[in-house]
């Protein structure tokens, strides 16, 4: 139904009022906001399991990707009462900020509807935001590093990850990357699971030294390598969801594939227009994810040995605000008091 060139979407319960539905937001392809509205609605049993109770930045384009991006922490101001956030803090500038936390798809849309394309959650729950539930293997290529070198750093993972007795699922980035997620136990600190994560690398990097590096600094790194990005396990890392759609020309979406499909898979086929019927066809492919939760106790023993016997490498602690500081304090102002539901 349009009202003042407004739709209104039903969402399960809920209705949703989207505005200048007719706005493009993606130029070279001509799509617009309820293009957008509308893939997120087919894919929706998929983005809601990917940010189900996690706090979530959003990435938001007022005048489409056209027009400047903006980081949005703080839930945007004139949220309906549906709309569920989760309280973090960042304590080197004594901020918080009520960061969106989605429980139904309504919420999704609704977030459409505040100019948001990408979701980027935490790996952390609601239940307890200081206790990472989901580690985040980030297969991030270098300036020269072809596709090939990223499938065959994913095969390492694979490989390792298999050894150790766990399940990991694979996704594109949307971008030039993979990723690999794997449920783990919210026993370990941020800093631990970091910890495991830099072993895990390390281990992969060993036996690809050819193809993958864990090197700190990036002018320090082969440009054709792999970065084995250990760091989006620290406080605050957040990158782009499974089903998340990615703000760059093409409507690139961060896909759940499987590792069987590396070889042969092209993550420029994985669009806003494409996915819809590759998620009607397979369902999520990442459906299976929280049926089990791993332990890091290898992992974390591995990191024990590694700081010993190479304590030269250990890299310095990252920021423990994720860069959130002066730069930032606009956005986090208008700060939305609704106290989340038990």
């Amino acid at each position: 139904m349009a009202t003042d060139n407004a739709v209104e979407l039903e969402v399960g319960t809920r209705t949703v009022r989207l505005s200048s539905p007719d706005r493009v937001y993606f130029p070279e392809r001509g799509w617009t906001k309820l293009d957008l509205a509308r893939y997120y609605l087919a894919v929706g049993d998929g983005i809601v399991r990917a940010l189900r109770e996690r706090p979530t930045m959003l990435h938001r384009f007022p005048k489409g990707l056209a027009g400047p991006k903006v980081h949005q922490k703080r839930l945007p101001s004139g949220a309906p009462d549906w709309v569920e956030t989760v309280e973090l803090s960042f304590p080197r500038y004594g901020l918080t900020a009520d960061e969106l936390c989605v429980t139904e798809l309504a919420q999704v849309i609704w977030a459409v509807q505040m100019t948001t394309v990408e979701f980027h959650p935490w790996n952390v729950r609601r239940g307890d935001v200081d206790r990472p539930d989901e580690w985040r293997i980030d297969l991030d290529p270098g300036p020269k590093a072809g596709f090939d070198r990223v499938r065959r750093a994913a095969h390492g993972a694979q490989e390792v990850l298999g050894e150790l007795g766990m399940t990991g699922y694979p996704k594109t980035s949307g971008g030039n990357g993979l990723h690999i997620y794997v449920r783990i136990r919210p026993d370990w600190t941020f800093e631990d699971v970091r910890r495991a994560a830099l072993a895990f690398a390390r281990e992969v990097e060993r036996r690809l030294p050819g193809d993958v590096t864990t090197t700190w600094w990036r002018k320090d790194r082969d440009p054709a390598h792999v970065f084995l990005d250990y760091n989006q396990n620290a406080r605050d890392h957040t990158i782009a969801s499974a089903y998340s759609v990615r703000g760059v020309a093409e409507g690139t979406v961060s896909t759940p594939i499987t590792f069987d499909e590396i070889d042969a898979v092209d993550p420029r086929d994985f669009t806003l227009a494409t996915v819809p019927a590759r998620f009607a066809e397979l369902g999520d492919l990442h459906a299976a994810i929280d049926d089990e939760a791993f332990g890091l106790e290898t992992l974390l023993a591995w990191a024990a040995r590694d700081e010993r016997d190479e304590p030269d490498r250990v890299p310095p602690p990252p920021r423990e605000d994720g860069g959130a500081g002066p730069a930032k304090t606009r956005q986090q102002q208008g700060r939305h008091r609704r106290k989340e539901t038990p």
